[in-house]
């Protein structure tokens, strides 16, 4: 301190030194200035053109960041913890001005203690009760990266208004949430509460950092996005290596060449690391141009993990402003004035000259670490020798509860009310559910879900300047896609486009890889093969030729290779069905079937098309180097009479390594040749349908890019437009049923009243007669419906006796069809017939009761009852 003292002096007396100099030679510059303006009269003229030119300058004034104070607050709406102290909070206040003063008065030289700060209504709150421990019911928030990546993501960083001391103000984490603001305490005091509220056993830390981590400066960091998308590269499985093989032939390369080659790589290679390491020398010689003429008094708080809790192995800290964990014995963290938890307080009496590699976190060691309250949970050293033990045990047993008593004091409950985050809030993340965050030769963006069209939600945009000028790769990832679209690599170079895929692609695509979505360009896409139902895992096309890589297929085919011929007419989309490329060659490889020969089983064959040819070759025996060998001309040709010649035995070679008799023969061989004529005319088929297949799948692709549909929830009541419309409609429904109820609770009494004089009051004899009226008005609606139920019985009994009568008259030229129907009639008639007759018994048992509840209803209307008392 007394060091930063003498700093501060010195550069207010340079200060002072340099306002002297300008105030001297502003003098001497106003005294032409003054001779000058003598000699010159401003007329009318003049001052107007000059008014009119001060007036056309616009004053741009920059906008301050909006910062939480006092004045932003409404601090009538917090409730009464936040206003006032109570007697618990006072006497914890005295307790820790009291520990302070022992402090400053045994430590002069060590900075004041970071103890009770003012809250938001400039109330002093000690830092243990500020943290409020919370667990969010988000499963992202129960591990300690989630949280402190949802702490980092929500909040925007505001750096302390003097970087060599705390904040005056720590304000409440309820606070800190509503605003999306704070500083690197109020970070740490959101993030603390939320690791103590999911189990572990953290700590507020107010300590010194590096610039970088001060200032939230991550231009010298790489990346922590470092999780790489797996490709799916397709790899030949290795063969085990043979007993007896063929030896290679004679490398007859140029030595002379290749030493040639080698000096000219280790040249390049030379160079770059050359290269390379000027580059790192600039950058460094530019780090310690800049360097921090505060390094080692720049204040900063973080959150320590104590290992134990939770399964934690080792213990760590944690940085809130970029979620990154640290080892305590990283350069960025210079030294610790004190931590706490919503327990208790703890006060560094380590020595810090090797930062924080030295210390001990054994926070159960009063030489170590010094605590305010005797409540705590942490175990204490014995430091007292045995004999001393032996000698005091009594006074010790009388006086241990006195001073327990008079020392132990517990921490009051957090003044801070429950946490809490909606769902909509914690979903969209990011302040205005956006954030850029800048690294080194890369930028990282993120968005909330469903902010944008296309369910963007991250972008890593990576440079090869350290300006940032010069993009090389872009990586896009995406939620919500109704095309399962997850991750696009774009490679600026090269200009190759990669699409990852999640499970559900119409197409069962897996990876897509493309520099143009214009058909026959060079494409390669991936499938997941337990969708696929022909076992396709993989397609490469290129202009000229079109690869497919199969697995588990019934037949063993693992391989088909298409080369196509140049096209005479133009492509386009809809002309390919009628104007298919030209195949020229087809090659297919096949797994080993183990229920076939070694000889029999064919491992690879080849059909070339133009030069009519069919080329076999067979899966190689156990023990052996050499596999055997066929070839087939299925050209047609004539004898001297005119005759087409089916088979000759000049049309088919073959090498076989063990020869046997019905493979010479020539029927053998026409039968085989025949079979390889259908199996090319169908590998053309599906050469062509996977040409079609590729269009089908480019136009999807496009159509999916240009509509980026997003898929919705149905417990997204908000977004969803289905989920929206059913539950108006039920809404609809309900209002309807209520209209109904509403109807049926109308005055039954109203069509007989309105036929007397409208304005008189009844008499006894027109009540009677309203009365008599009403009951024999519903007795003959009970009358009638009771025979529209009994009709409706009848006639479905007769319809029933007359199909009946007709079955027995043509039971005999009936068919097994009209005898099902006759069934399906009389079973569904015999239905109606009983559900009718169950209403008909119904109504008979209920009609008398409906008549007298009507009766009873009518002596109790008010409007009637006191004119049929003497009638009852």
């Amino acid at each position: 301190m007394e060091a930063l003292k003498e700093k501060v002096e010195e550069e207010e007396a340079a200060e002072q030194e340099a306002e002297a100099q300008q105030v001297e030679r502003g003098e001497k510059m106003m005294q032409p200035q003054r001779m000058r303006r003598k000699g010159t009269v401003m007329t009318p003229e003049m001052l107007r053109d000059l008014e009119k030119k001060l007036l056309g300058i616009e004053i741009t004034t920059p906008e301050k960041p909006l910062i939480i104070t006092k004045d932003t607050i409404d601090v009538s709406k917090l409730p009464p913890s936040y206003q006032s102290n109570t007697a618990e909070e006072e006497h914890l206040l005295e307790v820790a001005d009291n520990f302070s003063r022992q402090y400053s008065h045994l430590c002069p030289d060590r900075v004041p203690l970071f103890l009770y700060p003012l809250n938001e209504c400039q109330v002093p709150k000690f830092v243990s009760t500020t943290i409020r421990p919370t667990l969010m019911p988000y499963p992202e928030l129960y591990n300690w990266d989630g949280c402190a990546q949802f702490v980092a993501d929500f909040l925007s960083m505001e750096p302390l208004a003097d970087p060599l001391k705390p904040p005056s103000h720590l304000y409440s984490s309820t606070t800190v949430l509503a605003y999306q603001k704070g500083n690197c305490f109020d970070f740490s005091t959101l993030l603390c509460s939320l690791l103590i509220g999911s189990g572990y056993d953290a700590y507020c830390v107010n300590g010194y950092g590096s610039q970088d981590l001060c200032l939230m400066d991550l231009t010298r960091e790489p990346c922590p996005l470092t999780v790489k998308t797996q490709e799916a590269l397709w790899e030949k499985e290795a063969s085990p290596p043979k007993k007896y093989a063929v030896r290679p032939p004679r490398d007859l390369t140029s030595r002379f060449e290749q030493e040639q080659e080698k000096k000219k790589q280790e040249k390049i290679k030379a160079e770059e690391e050359r290269r390379q390491r000027e580059e790192v020398e600039q950058l460094q010689g530019l780090e310690s141009a800049n360097a921090d003429p505060l390094h080692g008094l720049r204040v900063h708080s973080w959150v320590l993990v104590l290992s134990g809790k939770r399964e934690v192995p080792e213990s760590f800290f944690i940085d809130p402003f970029t979620a990154r964990s640290y080892s305590p014995q990283d350069d960025h963290f210079l030294g610790i004035e004190s931590l706490w938890n919503h327990k208790n307080y703890w006060v560094n009496m380590q020595d810090c000259w090797n930062y924080c590699k030295d210390l001990i976190f054994d926070l159960g060691d009063a030489v170590k670490w010094e605590y305010l309250l005797l409540g705590t949970d942490k175990p204490h050293l014995s430091m007292v020798e045995e004999e001393d033990d032996n000698l005091n045990d009594d006074y010790d047993v009388e006086n241990l509860g006195k001073e327990d008593d008079d020392k132990c004091f517990d921490m009051p409950h957090s003044w801070v009310e429950q946490l809490e985050i909606s769902p909509e809030v914690f979903e969209t993340r990011c302040p205005n559910g956006m954030k850029v965050i800048q690294y080194k030769m890369a930028k990282l963006e993120k968005w909330a879900p469903y902010l944008n069209s296309n369910g963007l939600v991250c972008r890593l945009t990576t440079y090869k300047d350290s300006e940032c000028t010069k993009t090389v790769e872009v990586k896009e990832w995406y939620q919500n896609r109704e095309d399962m679209l997850e991750l696009r690599h774009i490679n600026k170079v090269t200009g190759l486009i990669i699409d990852y895929f999640k499970p559900g692609h119409p197409q069962a695509l897996r990876v897509h890889s493309y520099k143009s979505m214009q058909p026959e360009m060079d494409h390669v896409m991936e499938f997941y093969k337990t969708v696929r139902v022909d076992g396709l895992i993989r397609r490469e096309e290129t202009p000229k030729t079109m690869t497919e890589h199969y697995e588990g297929r019934p037949d063993f085919l693992s391989y088909r290779l298409v080369n196509f011929g140049s096209r005479v007419k133009k492509i386009t989309l809809n002309n390919t069905e009628s104007n298919p490329r030209p195949v020229l060659k087809i090659t297919e490889r096949f797994f080993r079937n183990p229920a076939k020969p070694a000889d029999e089983d064919v491992a690879e064959r080849v059909f070339l098309i133009l030069e009519e040819r069919i080329q076999l070759r067979y899966h190689c025996r156990e023990n052996h180097i050499t596999a055997s060998k066929r070839e087939f001309l299925r050209r047609t040709e004539v004898d001297s009479k005119g005759n087409k010649i089916i088979m000759t035995p000049d049309m088919c070679s073959s090498f076989e390594v063990e020869p046997s008799e019905h493979t010479k023969k020539l029927l053998y061989q026409y039968e085989t040749m025949m079979q390889l004529k259908k199996e090319e005319k169908l590998c053309r088929h599906q050469a062509w349908e996977s040409e079609l297949e590729v269009l089908e799948i480019l136009k999807l692709r496009e159509e999916e890019e240009e509509a980026h549909a997003l898929t919705i929830s149905i417990y997204d009541t908000k977004r969803n437009e289905k989920s929206k419309e059913y539950r108006e409609a039920r809404e609809r429904v309900m209002h309807e049923e209520h209209l109904q109820q509403m109807e049926a609770q109308l005055d039954y009494l109203a069509p007989f009243l309105a036929q007397l004089p409208p304005g008189e009051k009844l008499t006894r004899w027109q009540a009677i007669h309203v009365k008599e009226e009403c009951l024999s008005d519903f007795k003959q609606r009970l009358i009638d419906k009771a025979n529209l139920i009994q009709a409706r019985f009848e006639k479905e009994t007769q319809e029933l006796q007359k199909k009946q009568q007709w079955y027995q008259e043509n039971q005999v030229t009936l068919t097994a069809e009209d005898e099902d129907l006759y069934l399906s009639y009389c079973s569904q008639a015999m239905f109606r017939i009983r559900i009718l007759e169950q209403r008909l018994n119904r109504h008979k048992e209920l009609a008398p009761l409906k008549y007298m509840a009507l009766e009873e209803k009518l002596c109790k209307d008010p409007r009637l009852a006191e004119l049929l008392k003497a009638f009852v």
